[in-house]
């Protein structure tokens, strides 16, 4: 037999391909995985454009300092440069900010946290802009710098607008009431960087209408596209946001700080100007998670049901608001956590200081206090003489509960049945006491502890987050949906951050409309807005236009035939691409009822409204709640102080599985992000000023630090008011994660643990 025989006799025997993933439930692969595996994916710092010009930022060395004399005279001259500007060259409002617009997008008189944009340079090489940044000449009275939150209540202004940001007074139940059995403790969570993947980089292009594009890995683009006109002194519609390739995102990219200057040298030279900042320049430009000083009180009675708790929490904004108000909102509300409390009193503060500024990370608010009322709940138990387990359960919300802040839980709360997935899943077994699995002792291989200082430990954490903005914040978003020859078009300003929306948005369509090929369009500001990429808005919201506008089309298509045979359109149905009717009169191909065809519609999808919390701290001011339970088990060198988790188990309850691979990873995620809050990541800024401003000073978690993360359940009671029935699921695993590793190393050596990152010395007991 020849050898082309044998190829086609081998080709006729196999068996037909696997059909691809297709529609919602299915583990659809990211569009963008291949591209970005191979490295061809367009990220801002590849763009280019013909006559670049290249910028460079002058920052502050100072934590806090007044400006006597900037002279730019010397980087003017500079050969290559186009153009030095400061304050005095920003034509439009010169105050910004995602939350709060109290930052200047030049400092003029007081420079107020270390890295606080002075002055900008463009010239024809990076080189020479860096040089010339350098050359600006600022001539600074020091000034003593306010590091201490608790000092910002007593201390000088530093800021027009003073040093509270915002307090919350919660009042709930009886002020009076007490619990036979009272734990009280103290706790500090650091400072942790978002640390993205890629730093921070965009090109502005000048327009011939005396407009700029800009081309920037924005998560929020209309929001960012309003400030910069403002501060451009132009109209809306003459600055245009173009959203490139996001390269990760657990926080707001592309802060304000790098953009606006990026759009005004480019206004000033006519010329396309690029930035690509240095790490060390993201770290002391972009806001960080809010240091928190948190003061609690349980009480409880004798069988550990809690009766009252009472806190104070101080959040560190750093120089500037932000979104701390809306931080402090979450860390108030989330206070007591996933537990019922019919009696609670707590006080929340977030303040200016001269350390970096914080904003949204990630689980702002939630994960601070989830680490001091989980460790409240261990003492608990601990001096009742009970499982810190059976402590909780005794205790979780479920669904028609009322939270502290009098909102009632209506959506789906299954926390038992959460804590009992975790507490029941098997332990993993101890290793073997000898040389070949000396890398599993905690530091590692090259680590200096004995098998015979470690120690194990099993603790439990029970988290909670909101889903959406809160307080009234209007939630829309827009999408349209367009089909041609057959293809679908998604166009949508929900910005792919690696959340999954561009997955979600194509099964929505192929599960709908029953269309395989489905392209969602690049993102930019001539679209409708559809708001900022955060706590799980685009599954719900912009996933909710998606299909609203999709079900239109679907209409459209379906209507023609319904009329034809004399039916209704919710007599017929998309399956597997066929359309078919409830009688089996009609059978058609979604191919065929389209021919011809071009079908297009625009829908939007805005949430109930929620109300701002009132003086006393209550109101409805939440669309919806996720909530996740985590076991930890970790191995403690209790001489050395060293710590390994071994493994966290984790179960979530997401409404309803839309891409089980893409689920699972996110949440892996999440929980994997958490490690590093808990063990290693804490941005040092003594006097205000960052230490070490790079990913070697700053320890994030390697692949050898990620434990066995075992989803052991996943709760799919769908939510009645969400789109799908859906949670979102990313940010819930980082609030809970840092807390169930830190009750695990009190379990392992009975210290107190009441700071994160959880520092060696904390975790010694035996010292040799």
């Amino acid at each position: 037999m020849s050898d082309e025989a044998a190829t086609a006799t081998t080709a006729a025997e196999a068996p037909a391909a696997e059909p691809l993933p297709h529609g919602l439930g299915a583990s659809l692969p990211h569009a963008d995985a291949r591209a970005k595996t191979e490295g061809t994916f367009p990220y801002a710092a590849d763009l280019w454009a013909e006559g670049l010009l290249w910028a460079a930022v002058l920052r502050s060395p100072h934590a806090h300092a007044r400006i006597v004399s900037i002279d730019t005279t010397h980087a003017r001259a500079m050969p290559g440069v186009r153009a030095v500007i400061t304050h005095e060259d920003v034509p439009g409002t010169s105050r910004h900010g995602r939350g709060t617009p109290d930052r200047p997008v030049f400092a003029s008189e007081v420079v107020r946290h270390h890295g606080e944009p002075i002055a900008a340079v463009a010239a024809d090489h990076p080189d020479t802009a860096r040089m010339a940044a350098a050359a600006v000449i600022v001539e600074y009275e020091p000034l003593d710098p306010v590091t201490d939150p608790e000092r910002a209540f007593e201390a000088e202004p530093l800021h027009p607008d003073g040093n509270l940001i915002r307090h919350i007074p919660l009042r709930h139940g009886d002020p009076d009431a007490a619990g036979e059995i009272i734990v009280e403790g103290l706790y500090r969570i650091g400072r942790q960087d978002p640390a993205p993947i890629g730093a921070e980089a965009g090109l502005a292009v000048p327009r011939p209408d005396g407009g700029v594009e800009l081309y920037l890995a924005s998560t929020d683009p209309h929001s960012d596209r309003n400030t910069a006109a403002a501060c451009f002194g132009l109209p809306a519609d003459r600055v245009k946001i173009v959203v490139t390739g996001v390269p990760g995102a657990t926080a707001d990219r592309e802060d304000q700080g790098f953009q606006l200057p990026l759009g005004l040298l480019a206004l000033r030279t006519g010329c396309p100007v690029k930035l690509t900042a240095s790490r060390e320049e993201s770290f002391l430009g972009h806001a960080h998670r809010h240091p928190t000083l948190l003061r609690y009180r349980h009480h409880a009675d004798a069988e550990g049901r809690l009766v009252k708790v009472e806190a104070q929490i101080l959040l560190d904004a750093g120089a500037y608001a932000d979104t701390s108000a809306d931080a402090l909102a979450a860390a108030v509300s989330f206070a007591c956590g996933p537990y019922v409390v019919p009696n609670a009193f707590i006080e929340g503060w977030a303040v200016r200081t001269n350390n970096p500024p914080s904003g949204h990370v990630r689980g702002e608010g939630a994960m601070q206090v989830c680490a001091a009322y989980e460790a409240q709940m261990d003492k608990l138990a601990k001096k009742l003489g009970l499982d810190p387990a059976d402590v909780r359960l005794r205790n979780v919300l479920a669904t028609g509960d009322v939270l502290p802040i009098g909102q009632t839980v209506t959506c789906p709360a299954p926390v038992a049945e959460l804590l009992t997935a975790v507490r029941d899943f098997p332990l993993p077994a101890l290793p073997k006491d000898g040389p070949e699995e000396d890398w599993l002792l905690p530091g590692g291989l090259e680590g200096a502890g004995e098998p015979g200082a470690v120690r194990r430990g099993v603790g439990y954490g029970l988290g909670m987050v909101h889903m959406l903005g809160a307080e009234g914040t209007d939630e829309v978003s827009t999408a349209t949906v367009r089909v041609h020859d057959g293809v679908a078009t998604v166009l949508c300003a929900a910005v792919e951050s690696g959340q999954g929306f561009t997955t979600l948005a194509r099964q929505i369509v192929q599960e709908t409309l029953g269309i395989d090929e489905v392209h969602v369009a690049p993102v930019d500001t001539d679209q409708p807005p559809a708001g900022p990429g955060c706590r799980g808005r685009h599954t719900w919201v912009s996933g909710g236009a998606v299909e609203r506008a999709a079900k239109m089309v679907r209409t459209q298509l379906l209507q023609p035939l319904a009329h034809k045979f004399g039916m209704s359109t919710e007599l017929l149905q998309i399956t597997d691409g066929k359309i078919t009717s409830y009688d089996g009169v009609l059978s058609t191909t979604v191919t065929e009822a389209l021919e011809g065809k071009e079908l297009w519609a625009t829908a939007q999808c805005r949430p109930h409204p929620t109300e701002p919390l009132d003086g006393a701290g209550q109101g409805d001011a939440f669309v919806g709640l996720a909530f996740c339970a985590i076991r930890a088990v970790v191995d403690v060198d209790v001489e050395l102080g060293s710590v390994r988790v071994v493994e966290l188990a984790v179960a979530q309850d997401v409404g309803r599985v839309l891409n089980p691979a893409q689920l699972a990873a996110r949440i892996e995620g999440g929980v994997t992000q958490g490690v590093g809050i808990a063990l290693t990541e804490n941005l040092r800024t003594p006097r205000g000023l960052i230490r070490h401003p790079d990913l070697t000073g700053y320890a994030l978690p390697t692949a050898l630090d990620a434990p066995d993360i075992r989803i052991v359940k996943l709760v799919e009671e769908r939510d009645v008011v969400a789109p799908f029935g859906a949670k979102p699921v990313s940010t819930v695993p980082v609030v809970t994660s840092p807390a169930a590793i830190a009750s695990a190393v009190r379990a392992a050596t009975g210290r107190p643990v009441n700071r994160l990152p959880i520092r060696p010395q904390a975790a010694v007991v035996n010292a040799r």
